[in-house]
């Protein structure tokens, strides 16, 4: 496997950034930025005049990872040259909310079954219940078929957000990559770092991702209480106070739920995946020192393969967009720790999302993960 990484500025000539590309004949290209570069159809047009053989796939973000940098306003590009492995693309537009299982169970569908080992999903970032996303995508994969992978942010407005596939850039799409072939290696990590505090909250009327009350009050209500003064700059402040999910005798279940909206009239929270109606929520909060120590954990977990495996490797790193907030200017420290952890070998990209998709450990159940460093290892056994 190959790589070649390139980095672009908003006021550089895209079609001369990407001239690079053109000799290097990549099999799939990876593509995260800033907002305002998808808005327009020419990063399609230039991308795939340059790489007409890849699979393109990418998506807008609250921030983009390249080396071991976190940027705001740029666009970072990852192309990947199989040896013999190989990528599929698949994408399917979402007709809201109520369509995200609909949405995943197309995309799986969608890519072709035979050698399918491992699928990347991009989804938007909002008018999406992402935990329903995931389940319509396991419903129509193989269970041995592992899928990481994250929603699209837009700078943390949380008002439109854009996926680039075959098709181009649209606000309403799925993107999935179906990665083929024996000689990959792959490898999913992901870790939190936030601390529950206050009392255990009964869920007591929700349907799917949308939280109306908790202990038999609005649950917005309470959410305000809690918050003080950081409630008036709700929804966005809701990012720095997660919920995490309990199991019914109250114990962690290692899933945090964030806040995407609010509804003032029906007091309700709008988060990114699904609740059970008659669990447990907690609140949580988070220090720059935890969160970055939870990053190392994540690549931890991943150190025995990139140190099996001594050639070139991708690592795609999806953190959400809650975590740079608390982390503010030192931001970069949660990726440089990764990148030391992982080793020179890897080539590091991602962005910050608004729900990042992985399985816990190197094997298990998939789900939507909130407010966490997500990790996906690839490389190509020569």
């Amino acid at each position: 496997m190959k790589t070649i990484q390139l980095h672009v500025d908003a006021d550089t000539d895209l079609a001369t950034a990407l001239a690079p590309l053109r000799a290097f004949d990549a099999d799939l290209v990876l593509c995260f930025g800033a907002h305002a570069f998808f808005r327009k159809s020419a990063l399609h047009a230039t991308l795939r005049a340059a790489a007409p053989h890849a699979v393109l796939a990418g998506c807008s973000g609250a921030g983009e990872i390249f080396d071991s940098q976190v940027h705001d306003g740029t666009l970072a590009i990852t192309a990947l040259k199989f040896t013999s492995a190989s990528a599929r693309g698949a994408a399917t537009n979402i007709d809201g909310m109520a369509d995200s299982f609909g949405a995943g169970a197309r995309l799986g569908s969608a890519l072709p079954a035979d050698g399918l080992r491992h699928v990347l999903v991009l989804g938007t970032g909002v008018h999406i219940n992402g935990s329903a996303l995931v389940e319509g995508l396991q419903s129509t994969l193989a269970p041995t078929v592992h899928i990481s992978g994250g929603l699209a942010g837009d700078g943390g407005a949380f008002v439109e957000t854009f996926t680039l596939g075959a098709g181009g850039s649209r606000s309403d799409q799925i993107i999935a990559v179906g990665l083929y072939g024996k000689s990959l290696e792959i490898g999913n990590s992901t870790f939190g770092g936030w601390v529950p505090f206050g009392p255990a909250r009964r869920v007591t009327r929700c349907e799917h991702n949308v939280l109306y009350e908790l202990d038999g009050e609005r649950a917005l209500n309470i959410y305000k209480r809690y918050l003080g003064e950081y409630a008036r700059d709700l929804p966005a402040s809701g990012l720095l106070f997660p919920f995490e999910l309990l199991r019914d005798n109250q114990e962690s279940a290692g899933i945090i739920r964030t806040i995407l909206g609010i509804d003032e009239a029906t007091g309700s929270l709008t988060l990114a995946g699904d609740v059970p109606e008659g669990g447990y929520l907690k609140l949580m909060h988070a220090s720059t020192e935890r969160l970055i120590d939870a990053a190392e954990h994540a690549a931890l977990k991943l150190q025995p393969l990139s140190r099996e495996h001594h050639g070139p490797a991708l690592a795609l790193l999806v953190s959400c967009v809650g975590r740079k907030l608390v982390m503010g200017d030192r931001v970069d420290e949660e990726v440089e720790a990764v990148a030391s952890v992982l080793g020179s070998g890897a080539v590091v990209t991602g962005f910050y999302s608004y729900g990042e998709i992985s399985a816990s450990e190197f094997i298990g159940d998939c789900r939507l993960h909130n407010q966490t460093m997500t990790i996906t290892w690839l490389t190509e056994a020569e």
